[in-house]
């Protein structure tokens, strides 16, 4: 297994629209295309970032799930109707990605 551990930065006073564009629109898309979020939570140090856990079998199967969202017409549509009224929710993404130590007592 691979994981990716992924920041979301909202863009100012975006942060509850990419959020619930997050929870309602983003993650059934992801479980549609097979992106496995296995836990999301807020920043206690940025009240304006949230951050997720997604992990894959290996990197092919990483690189077509997100080759697939970024392909996604329903994705699409989703993001540009949320970024109508305030422009882009999302300002800035970081990813680490992880492979669990063999100590790891979920590995």
């Amino acid at each position: 297994m691979i994981y990716e551990f992924k920041t979301y930065k909202a863009t100012d006073g975006n942060f509850e629209a990419l959020k619930k564009r997050f929870q309602e629109k983003t993650m059934p898309i992801f479980s549609r295309l097979g992106i496995e979020v296995t836990h999301c939570w807020d920043s206690l140090d940025d009240p304006n970032s949230f951050s997720y856990l997604v992990r894959f079998t290996n990197k092919e199967a990483e690189k077509a799930a997100w080759d697939a969202f970024a392909k996604d017409e329903e994705w699409k549509t989703v993001k540009a109707e949320s970024e109508k009224a305030n422009g882009p929710l999302l300002g800035s993404q970081s990813t680490a990605y992880l492979s669990a130590t063999d100590f790891s007592p979920n590995a």
